[in-house]
């Protein structure tokens, strides 16, 4: 038996598509299992167990026929038994029409259905906290006869990585003794990103009810961005962060974040890959983007906000057509809105 899954949209996607595996796996003990991605979300799948082999959807199959089609064939080789088409967009719908599979899995749309031998309509709401992003990736296992009420993205993290974020740690004078409390300052894009005088207001909170150490999670091209945010917080906040401490890699973003006891910030990748590492997780969601979708395993030890929570009079249409309007959305979403639920946070 062999099976391929194709998710090639971002880390969080990724991840979050990976919990198939783990249910495929305990179906099909013997069965080769091969993930279909995007070649830079490959350090948050690294070493899963579950998973047998990845294949690259690379930036070259992206922008050239010529290289699709390569792709397209050496799938089609690889004969599997049954495809999991997760993305469900052109270029999957071409790798799946022209794969050997006898068994191909979709989403229901109405111009790819013809592809597919299920098309699997998403359920609108869910009873549970596991929220929707996971419900409907179950959903895709039920032709095959796989239910399951949850399953929860794992990271996989080495000895090795563990013991070197440690180490590196405590050359930095970072006390692990202490908490610890990684921020996620910048979202992908101005839409997903909440305010900076609001988070500097928000980090200001963190500093004076925890007196912990502060990261600010960043890659070095937003270096510009993260240090505005520095700036606008307070002087006592400043001696709390640690602003040159963070991780130079994906895979060392994540040892890092393993010894946190805390992600506080906008959410996103980082959110829901501290939750995968079981890190306690604080989110302040984008006004565009439905809460109901990706507030994963929402408890006392995941906790997030939304303007709908505070505003839903302003909400008359679906979430996400106010993309346009976020960043007006977002001057409504004041910090002081949500401080009692931060604080709460902080002290449990």
């Amino acid at each position: 038996m062999k099976i391929l899954v194709i998710q090639q949209k971002m880390i969080g996607d990724v991840l979050t598509s990976s919990i198939l595996f783990e249910a495929l796996r305990q179906k099909y003990p013997n069965a080769q299992l091969d993930y279909l991605i995007n070649e830079h979300t490959y350090p948050v799948v690294e070493n899963n167990p579950f998973i047998n082999h990845f294949i690259f959807f690379t930036k070259e199959a992206e922008s050239s026929k010529k290289a699709l089609f390569k792709l397209v064939k050496s799938v089609r080789k690889r004969e599997y038994d049954i495809v999991i088409d997760v993305y469900s967009k052109l270029s999957s719908n071409l790798i799946t029409a022209f794969s050997k599979a006898k068994t191909k899995i979709s989403y229901y749309k109405h111009y790819s259905k013809f592809i597919y031998h299920h098309n699997i309509k998403r359920q609108q709401s869910t009873n549970t906290n596991i929220g929707l992003a996971i419900s409907h990736r179950l959903q895709l296992l039920q032709p095959l006869g796989i239910k399951t009420d949850s399953i929860k993205p794992k990271i996989f993290l080495s000895d090795s990585e563990i013991a070197d974020s440690k180490r590196f740690l405590e050359h930095e004078n970072i006390n692990l003794k202490q908490p610890l409390f990684m921020i996620s300052v910048l979202g992908s894009g101005e839409n997903k990103t909440y305010p900076f005088p609001f988070m500097a207001k928000v980090i200001d909170v963190i500093a004076e009810k925890t007196k912990g150490q502060i990261l600010f999670n960043y890659i070095p091209k937003q270096e510009a961005q993260a240090k505005a945010i520095l700036n606008l917080c307070n002087t006592e906040t400043k001696k709390h962060i640690k602003f040159h401490v963070f991780g130079k890699s994906l895979r060392e973003f994540l040892a890092i974040t393993q010894h946190c006891d805390a992600v506080i910030g906008n959410e996103g990748g980082a959110i829901n890959m501290a939750k995968a590492l079981n890190v306690k997780t604080f989110a302040i969601y984008s006004p565009w983007i439905d809460k109901a979708s990706w507030n994963l395993f929402e408890d006392e030890n995941n906790v997030s906000v939304h303007l709908k929570d505070y505003k839903p009079e302003l909400y008359t249409k679906p979430e996400k057509e106010y993309k346009n309007e976020a960043l007006g959305l977002y001057q409504k979403f004041k910090p002081e809105l949500f401080f009692d639920k931060l604080e709460g946070f902080l002290s449990s």
